[in-house]
């Protein structure tokens, strides 16, 4: 049974691919900035991107936007406000639309938050990673603990108070006291939401080439462990595996992708799935290159049909990520799946104790959790 488009949601996400410096340890399709931004071919490109892409949405309202990146916020604040004229043009938005765009601490890119929401643009996500100089410096940031504060100050006198702060963990040469030391310093900021993640080390980048001495599993877990019950303890709902809200500040955006809705995707390596009047999935990714996709951007450079099986394990990949877990109706819904022969599937994993059953709904325990890798090894199509 195919999925039923005109039940799922439909977010928005836009790629500005240019950051002042890579960082080591990005693995993401970001470049360093030229002297001078190419910002009004760039966001014609994004416009004829979107225009080829439209009848993919089949009229659907958009309940969330995402200018991800690369560093969107060395745009200017009239070229976001350039792209938002365009999508209200061509898609309606929910009335409750959330829209956030990334932005890491500078002063140049402070001095536009204002702008930014003036725009529309309605929540931020700052890449922090610390707040620990030494730490920052490993990691090959550009900013200072000094610059991070002062962007979240920043944020909330441009009239920003939906924000998330990104917080990175098991750091180079990082013990768990100043894990648990920097996590303390970030919620002194009284963030609405905190993304904290492990840093791993991704293959093609300078730190998985010269890898720095990191922590130990069993010291990134403590860390892991520790931070979870800090958050817990201020306030935080812990949503994902490395998503933490203040109650009602959940990152809607991020909940599409985790429960399999459907996503355009516009700019250099931008990646989309939809789901077409027929039920049937797609995904495309953009031309990577920012040059290449410049000149043509509606081309994409991979797209394929999301098998049943395939469907069944995306959804289930994310979804397991999710504290609350899902029911029957989303996975149903989402994936036209069985949820019949999904419990037939898990049956062996509930027996262990890494998932649970209960209320119609699915989620995985704190054990599995722990070991979610392997447990979706074994949930793999070709182990099926």
């Amino acid at each position: 049974m195919p999925a039923d488009r005109d039940r799922l949601p439909l977010a928005l996400y836009v790629h500005l691919p240019w950051c002042v410096r890579k960082c080591p340890y990005c693995d993401f399709n970001s470049h360093r900035a030229p002297a001078q931004l190419p910002e009004t071919d760039y966001v014609d490109a994004l416009i004829r991107d979107l225009d080829h892409d439209l009848p993919l949405a089949g009229g659907r309202p958009l309940v969330s936007i995402f200018f991800g990146g690369g560093t969107p916020s060395l745009f200017s604040a009239e070229a976001i406000q350039r792209i938002l004229d365009a999508v209200r043009a061509r898609l309606p938005l929910a009335a409750d639309c959330e829209i956030t765009l990334e932005a890491n601490p500078g002063a140049v890119e402070q001095a536009r938050f204002a702008g930014f929401r003036q725009a529309g643009v309605n929540r931020l996500s700052i890449g922090i990673q610390s707040l620990d100089d030494r730490a920052l410096q490993r990691l090959g940031r550009i900013h200072d603990a000094a610059a991070g504060r002062a962007a979240v100050t920043a944020a909330r006198g441009a009239g920003f108070a939906n924000f998330n702060l990104d917080l990175m963990y098991a750091l180079p040469e990082q013990s768990p006291a100043q894990a648990d030391a920097d996590l303390g310093a970030l919620l002194d900021l009284a963030p609405p939401h905190v993304s904290r993640y492990q840093l791993t080390l991704e293959p093609g980048t300078p730190f998985h080439a010269r890898p720095p001495a990191l922590p130990d599993g069993e010291a990134a877990w403590a860390m892991h462990e520790s931070g979870a019950r800090r958050l817990t303890e201020a306030g935080f709902h812990g949503y994902e595996v490395s998503a933490w809200a203040q109650p009602g500040r959940e990152s809607r955006h991020n909940r599409n992708y985790w429960l399999f809705g459907d996503y355009l995707g516009i700019g250099a390596g931008a990646h989309g799935k939809l789901t077409g009047a027929d039920g049937r999935i797609q995904r495309r990714a953009k031309q990577p290159l920012p040059n290449l996709y410049r000149r043509d951007p509606v081309t994409p450079a991979a797209e394929h049909r999301v098998t049943p099986d395939d469907a069944r394990f995306e959804f289930l990949m994310n979804g397991l990520r999710l504290t609350d877990g899902f029911d029957r109706e989303c996975f149903e819904t989402r994936t036209g799946g069985d949820w019949r022969q999904l419990l037939h599937e898990l049956a062996p994993a509930i027996d262990r104790g890494l998932v649970e059953h209960h209320d119609g709904a699915l989620r995985c325990t704190a054990l599995g959790s722990r070991h979610l890798d392997t447990l979706l090894t074994d949930l793999l199509p070709s182990a099926a």
